[in-house]
């Protein structure tokens, strides 16, 4: 086969497109063995399962909850669970007091933690800072390994009955509200040391982060000092006022802490872009605690009244985009991130119960699902083989193709970024089998119209190939945007029908080109296919050309139904008047030749 321009142009075309699929294929093997990938796609809830929450909805300020909240609040809850790389989630709402989310799979802590948070945010000044659990506050625990005598019991008892007192006693003080706890009038400043009275310093000496019920997450006011923890219960703070609410937050990500020089320190941290009021009132801020003696030059992230971070403010921040760091991971912040970023729910929310659902649908109907996908293929493959005969092949090699790279891409999505298929995504994919096939089929008739044009079959190819192309790229254009655009207007299993839509228009494209084209190429440098073999589905004269020399054809006579006999005898008659002329003008030049001799 000669090396031609073309030919080079395939075998690229075909190298790049293995080391797509030998690509793709090391990727998952390797998630598999160092990571959470599997080798095949993960199913949604209509034929897994999964886990299903039931929330009820709690209103603080004595009101009925709204419609209007409720749905608000759904609207959220999908935002955050989509963000989680949670794919095909049903969230619906259940009366007017109830929401059910239903989550494929397992759901894991730091999706539930999204469901479930409101994720308000504060910042505030820090006041003091303490040891979070005292040690003298815990009763002491026998590590001999032997049974305690009867006058150790006794002592121990009335140890653990003396700590009981004293912890009694620290929760009385913490939970008391005197009239001299807030000075008056209060400061004007936020992070004025005014605010810790005498009576606030007892109150947050005898406080411990064991004292659940003295934490004041969701009550605490705003323009109040707040005694609390940070997430781990090592560190308790006494911190000033609210001087910024969470509500200028417009953007926070997720991303690997790095230093000045730009190299990373293995940290992540969550970065945060305010809007311009926040960033002006965040600057204001960062300029008063840059230099401050500790902690007063620290400033607490407080969400739903936990510390999540209180670093100590190293310069001015003045372009409004503050990080939070602490003892984060990648999945860590991320979900932080995605709480932030998608706002605090209007309302407040119980998960009243938590189970484990059966899919809807399951296997039986996975199966009806596939096995109408098998006789839609089996049909496009007895079609390509009785229309194009030996051509066919090709049709059903580049299915098998597309059909592997689909695979491969739906496993991979569905390992990195969450996507889990459902019955809907299944449909999606039978419907592309038809538009797959349909390209070969513009390809194939356009290298036929080009031979009944008198083209050789390799000329015949390429100028198919210019035409067909044009109008595979329109087709699956049309197609993938109607996927894009229903891709982000629905939800749920539509969503699903529209994303495997999408995806395999894509993969439609890629095969054409990279591999149905160029096998046609070296295809039809090959003997069987140059020759216009009968069974080849490229025989110039079965597709209605008859073959002149030097690649010129002419049109046959059409013959009406009914005729064919006919116009057999006129065509043997014609040439049977054709030879008998050539003979007499043969004969004709021999007897002129004899008289002149």
């Amino acid at each position: 086969m000669a090396s031609t321009p073309a030919v080079r142009r395939a075998r690229r075309s075909l190298v790049f497109l293995l080391v797509l699929i030998v690509g793709l294929a090391g990727l998952i093997t390797y998630g598999v063995f160092r990571s959470d990938a599997t080798w095949t796609p993960k199913l949604a809830l209509d034929l897994q399962g999964g886990t299903q929450i039931l929330l009820a909805a709690e209103q603080t300020d004595g009101k009925a909850v709204t419609g209007e909240q409720l749905q608000q609040a759904v609207s959220i809850i999908r935002q955050r669970v989509d963000a989680a790389g949670v794919s095909e989630a049903e969230i619906t709402t259940q009366g007017n007091q109830h929401i059910s989310v239903s989550i494929p799979g397992k759901a894991d802590e730091e999706t539930l933690q999204r469901i479930e948070a409101s994720a308000k945010l504060d910042f505030r000044p820090v006041l003091a800072v303490g040891i979070g659990l005292d040690m003298n506050q815990v009763p002491p625990a026998n590590t001999s390994g032997e049974e305690p005598t009867a006058d150790e019991l006794k002592a121990q008892e009335e140890a653990e009955a003396q700590l009981a007192a004293a912890r009694e006693a620290a929760e009385k003080l913490v939970m008391s509200d005197p009239d001299d706890l807030y000075p008056e009038p209060p400061p004007a400043e936020a992070g004025d040391l005014a605010w810790v009275t005498p009576a606030m310093q007892a109150k947050f000496d005898a406080f411990t982060c064991d004292m659940e019920s003295a934490l004041e997450t969701g009550n605490a006011t705003a323009d109040r000092p707040l005694i609390t923890c940070d997430d781990t219960g090592t560190q308790k703070y006494l911190l000033g006022p609210v001087e910024l609410s969470g509500d200028v937050i417009t953007d926070a990500t997720a991303q690997m802490e790095t230093t000045q020089t730009g190299a990373t320190t293995g940290g992540w941290v969550v970065q945060i872009i305010m809007n311009k009021t926040g960033a002006e009132k965040f600057g204001k801020i960062s300029s008063r605690l840059y230099g401050a003696p500790e902690p007063q030059n620290q400033f607490a992230f407080v969400l739903d009244g936990r510390v999540l971070s209180a670093p100590t403010m190293q310069g001015q921040i003045l372009d409004g985009r503050p990080s939070i760091s602490g003892d984060f991971n990648q999945e860590t912040s991320k979900a932080l991130a995605d709480q932030l970023k998608f706002g605090a729910l209007p309302i407040d929310f119980s998960v009243q119960s938590q189970e484990d659902i059966s899919a809807t649908l399951g296997t039986s109907q996975l199966g009806a699902g596939l096995l109408a996908g098998l006789i839609g293929l089996l049909l496009v493959v007895v079609y390509s083989l009785f229309q194009y005969r030996a051509l066919g092949s090709l049709t059903i090699t580049s299915l098998a193709i597309a059909g592997i790279l689909t695979y491969l891409l739906l496993t991979f999505f569905s390992w990195r970024q969450g996507y889990r298929l459902s019955l809907a995504g299944v449909a999606g994919i039978i419907v592309a089998v038809g538009f797959t096939a349909d390209s070969f089929i513009v390809y194939f008739e356009r290298i036929r119209d080009a031979l009944r044009d008198g083209f050789t079959i390799e000329r015949a190819v390429e100028n198919g190939w210019a035409r067909a192309f044009r109008t595979v790229l329109a087709s699956d254009g049309v197609n993938f945007l109607a996927a894009v655009i229903l891709f982000i207007l629905a939800v749920g299993n539509v969503k699903g029908f529209a994303f495997t839509l999408g995806l395999t228009t894509l993969v439609d494209v890629l095969v054409v080109a990279l591999f149905t084209h160029p096998m046609m190429t070296l295809l039809a440098r090959t003997r069987f296919y140059q020759n216009g073999n009968k069974f080849s589905g490229l025989d110039p004269r079965q597709l209605g050309a008859v073959y002149r020399g030097r690649a010129q054809f002419r049109e046959p006579v059409v013959a009406t139904r009914g005729a064919g006999k006919k116009v057999a005898r006129s065509q043997k008659e014609a040439e049977r008047r054709q030879t008998i002329a050539e003979r007499k003008a043969a004969e004709s030049v021999g007897a002129t030749t004899g008289k002149e001799s």
